[in-house]
Order: structure tokens, then C-alpha cells, then sequence
């Protein structure tokens, strides 16, 4: 009995031992890439009716304002230019577009440990959005952010395990001048951080020196077209059912040079688009479809990435309202429209309204966000650090998503149903002779890991606990976290010779 006892104990010793390393990547509880798919809030019927909706528009109302490029490639694919300056889409034109998108994409980061999946039902959440504000909770103030704060934002993101990309969060209040904002964004993204990068172009000329700039990150072109680690997000269409034409010039020029596009469909239910769910994900839908033609009509297979973004409206102010129920649904509906398609596809989910990181902003980025994982939404975009409807970006919030988001995985993850889970002799053996609890089993202590996530900064201490150690504030956990990240050099900081070569051709505000 003696011995049996220590050869228990020495197991549990060798286990304790185990759980305080990493997990390696596939024994993770959560991961990137996980699957969702279950949630289903529209029916097949439902989805069927959006899409011959969407058909319906796109042929017989169409959209306005291309640029002659774009005019070209699209009748040229078989579009119809009507009298009225519209440029309407036969049924048998989109579905052939359809056909031929491509059914998975990659998404590569700089290191190949962060490239992303996009296919079925795999989900991945990262930031995203144009916050002109850096949202500061000492003092609760909001102040005009700035490039050294995109980096930063790149720098934390680069140590979140639940932050799976960047898209640029911020813009650079700093630099007037759009040239150098756009290739200062660039860098500050791409220097903080070798997960994969999302940026904007605000004129299609800057493209051309933008890619120079990633060929000497890469280290050549050739080695960027194997792996383009940033992609264009482009807002092509201007809701309702008009291009962007300047935007789509952008997306020609990105395409030209291997760049991944996201196809953003950004409408306001009430204002730009229907102020019904099923109405306003009708018309982004039909916009995207738009240009999933457009793409496979100036490169047939080009990666491009749906992205099917409504946004909600309360009516009664005129407000964006990023953390309502109306918004989750909009996300969920569009992820599962995507699914309809088999199409890699990207929604908006995370948003608060909420000013701070606060009770209210916890049950915004919440809600939408496991209903876009549990829908199975290939990218959630704006997923961590968003507030008061995109205008304000968070640092603290980034971090303290983090954490959210691993919940949420976690209810993305589901109920597996095994032998082993179902846990019958478990039971017979704590039940009849044993212990009568399942503290400290073989079991018990061997999946703790595996089936549990736990928060990196969520409190679970008893009041009293709470109060011995010294009663400990969330926000002041997640600046204490910050401060830690930022004070350390950024591993993903280019190689000295690579960046004295960039700040020998571009003008660099960020300083060494």
C-alpha cells in the first residue's frame, strides 16, 4: 500500500511539473483556427432567400462609380454598363465568380508559426478599424493617437496568444501627410509584430512604394509573393450599391502585386443600408458578391477574403451601435452566408459603445464575440480593443480582450462526448470504495489543462482572498501588463540593416 501510495504521489509530482510548462500548440484547450459552425441563427431557406435577393440587386440595380479600369474588367467579364452610369451583374455571371473564388486562403505572418487558415468554419479573432483616439483609463481620457501608439498596439498584439492578427486599429494623427502616414503605418505594424498585418491605402499611387518597402522586410520580392504577410483592406464599395473608385483602384494595384484583399462591405442599418438584419446582410452580401467579380475579373484566383461587414444603428439617436444584439446578428448571419458560399469570409464583432473598459463595454465584446465564433467566422475583425463605436482604441482593453476572447474560444471549442469525457468508470471508482469527489484524480489533474481555460487576469479569489491581496484592480492588472510589454525591445523589430535602409527611403516618424 506504502508503495502504491508514492508511485501515486510521484505521478502527481510529475504532473504538477508538466502543467507549470507550455502546453505544446495541439494540446492547447483553445487555439487559433479553431472550428465553430454550430450557431445558425438564419435558416436554409433563410440563406437561400439572401441569396436570390442578392442576385436580384446586383442585376437589376447594380452599382455606380467604378473607375474606367475597373468598367473595363467587369464588362469585359461580362457586366452590363447600363445608360444610367450603373453596371449591372447577370445571375449566371455572379454564380460563375462563385464557382471559381477560391474555397480556402492563407493569411501568412511574417513567422510561419502565426499564418492563418481560412477555410469551413475555422475562427480567428484580431483587431481592426480607423480609432482616431488612444483611450487612456488613467484620468478616463481620450486623446488623438498616434503612430508610436499603432506601434505599441503591434507590440502588444505580438504577445497575445488569443490575438491571432493585426489589422491596423488606429490612424496616425500625427503625420498630415497621407503618403507618409500610409508607409509609417506599414512600419510601425510590421516592426512591432510578425503575425499578419492589415492595412489601407489612402491613394492608389502609394501602393507601388508600400510593396518596395514589404520586399525589403521580406527580403525580396520573390520571397514576399511566396508569403505576403500583409493584406489591403478595402472599403471598394460606398453603401449603398456604389464602388469606391478610388478604393477600387487601390484593390487593382494590391492585386497587381500579390497583396491579399479584404472585400469590406461597411453599410449602416437605417442609414446606408436596410435597417433590417436580414436587409442590410442582403445588400452587403450582394456588394461583396460585386466584388468577388470584380477580383476574379482582373486575376482569376487572386486570395480575397468576403467581407460582409453591417454595421448596427440605434434609431432613435442616429449612434452606431457596435455592442447590440442587432449587431451580433448581423455578424452571425453574415458568417453563415459565407458558409453558403464556401467562401474564407470576415465580419466585425467585439465593438463597445461603452467609453471604458467597464461592465457595460465586458457584455458588448462578449456577446458578439462568441456569436461570431460560434457561427464559425472565418476572421472576426475589431474583436479586442474597441470602444466608443470605433472611435477610441484601448490598450488595457486589448489586453484584458485577450482573456475574453479565450473564453469565447473555449465556447467555440464545444462539448467533446468520448469514453473518456463520459467518465463512467470516473465515477465508479470515486463512487464505490473511492473518495466520493473528484479533487485530485488521475483524471481530474491530467485534463485540467486540456478541457479548462483560465483567465490570465480575471480574478477567481474568494472575498477574503481578495482582500488579503490587497484587493486587486482588473484595469490596473491589464496597465501593469502593458507597461511590462512595452518596456521591453520588441522581438519583431526588423534587423538593423533592413531598417537603416528603410529610413534611408522613407521618412520614419517612429524613433530608433
Amino acid at each position: 500500500m506504502t508503495q502504491k501510495l508514492q508511485t501515486r504521489s510521484g505521478g502527481r509530482s510529475a504532473r504538477r511539473a508538466a502543467r507549470t510548462s507550455p502546453l505544446a500548440q495541439h494540446l492547447r484547450p483553445i487555439r487559433s483556427g479553431m472550428e465553430g459552425g454550430l450557431y445558425r441563427p438564419l435558416t436554409q431557406e433563410g440563406m437561400e432567400r439572401i441569396h436570390q435577393a442578392a442576385l436580384d440587386a446586383l442585376e437589376q440595380i447594380g452599382l455606380i462609380d467604378a473607375p474606367a479600369s475597373g468598367v473595363a474588367y467587369l464588362t469585359g467579364a461580362g457586366a452590363i454598363l447600363g445608360d444610367d452610369g450603373r453596371i449591372r451583374f447577370p445571375r449566371a455571371l455572379v454564380e460563375d465568380a462563385i464557382a471559381k473564388a477560391n474555397r480556402s486562403i492563407t493569411l501568412f505572418g511574417r513567422e510561419p508559426i502565426h499564418d492563418l487558415l481560412l477555410e469551413g468554419n475555422r475562427v480567428h479573432y484580431g483587431t481592426a478599424g480607423a480609432a482616431v483616439h488612444l483611450v487612456e483609463v488613467d484620468g478616463q481620457n481620450y486623446r488623438e493617437c498616434g503612430v508610436q501608439d499603432l506601434h505599441d498596439a503591434a507590440r502588444i498584439v505580438d504577445e497575445l496568444d488569443n490575438i491571432h492578427f493585426l489589422q491596423r486599429p488606429m490612424v496616425c494623427r500625427d503625420i498630415p501627410d497621407n503618403f507618409e502616414m500610409d508607409m509609417n503605418s506599414i512600419y510601425a505594424c510590421c516592426s512591432g509584430t510578425t503575425k499578419h498585418v492589415g492595412v489601407s491605402f489612402t491613394d492608389p499611387s502609394y501602393v507601388k512604394p508600400a510593396i518596395e518597402m514589404l520586399h525589403m522586410i521580406a527580403g525580396g520580392e520573390d520571397k514576399w509573393r511566396e508569403r505576403p504577410f500583409v493584406s489591403n483592406s478595402n472599403c471598394f464599395v460606398v453603401p449603398p450599391m456604389k464602388f469606391a473608385t478610388e478604393s477600387c483602384m487601390v484593390m487593382e494595384e494590391c492585386i497587381k502585386y500579390g497583396m491579399p484583399v479584404l472585400l469590406l462591405s461597411a453599410g449602416m442599418a437605417g442609414a446606408t443600408a436596410p435597417s433590417t438584419v436580414a436587409g442590410a446582410i442582403t445588400q452587403a452580401v450582394a456588394e461583396c458578391l460585386a466584388g468577388l467579380v470584380y477580383v476574379q475579373a482582373v486575376k482569376p484566383g487572386h486570395p480575397a477574403i468576403f467581407g460582409t461587414w453591417p454595421f448596427g444603428l440605434d434609431l432613435r439617436t442616429g449612434a452606431m451601435t457596435g455592442g447590440s444584439g442587432e449587431q451580433a446578428l448581423l455578424t452571425a448571419g453574415c458568417a453563415q452566408m459565407h458558409k453558403f458560399y464556401a467562401l474564407p469570409g470576415g465580419a466585425a464583432a467585439g465593438i463597445a459603445d461603452s467609453k471604458l473598459p467597464d461592465m457595460q463595454a465586458g457584455w458588448e465584446q462578449m456577446c458578439s464575440n462568441v456569436m461570431a465564433g460560434l457561427s464559425g467566422l472565418n476572421m472576426v475583425y475589431e474583436a479586442a480593443g474597441m470602444h466608443a463605436s470605433l472611435l477610441g482604441f484601448c490598450f488595457e482593453s486589448l489586453i484584458l480582450g485577450d482573456d475574453l476572447i479565450g473564453q469565447a474560444l473555449r465556447c467555440v471549442r464545444g462539448i467533446e462526448v468520448t469514453d473518456e469525457t463520459l467518465a463512467l468508470d470516473q465515477m465508479r471508482e470515486v463512487c464505490m470504495g473511492g473518495p466520493g469527489h473528484y479533487l485530485g484524480t488521475d483524471q481530474t489533474l491530467g485534463r485540467m489543462q486540456a478541457d479548462h481555460v483560465y483567465p490570465t487576469y480575471g480574478d477567481r479569489t474568494s472575498p477574503k482572498e481578495w482582500v488579503e491581496r490587497g484587493k486587486p484592480d482588473l484595469i490596473a492588472k491589464a496597465t501593469a501588463r502593458k507597461l511590462e510589454i512595452l518596456g521591453k525591445r520588441a522581438p519583431a523589430r526588423l534587423d538593423p540593416v533592413t531598417d537603416a535602409a528603410i529610413r534611408a527611403k522613407y521618412r520614419i516618424h517612429l524613433p530608433y
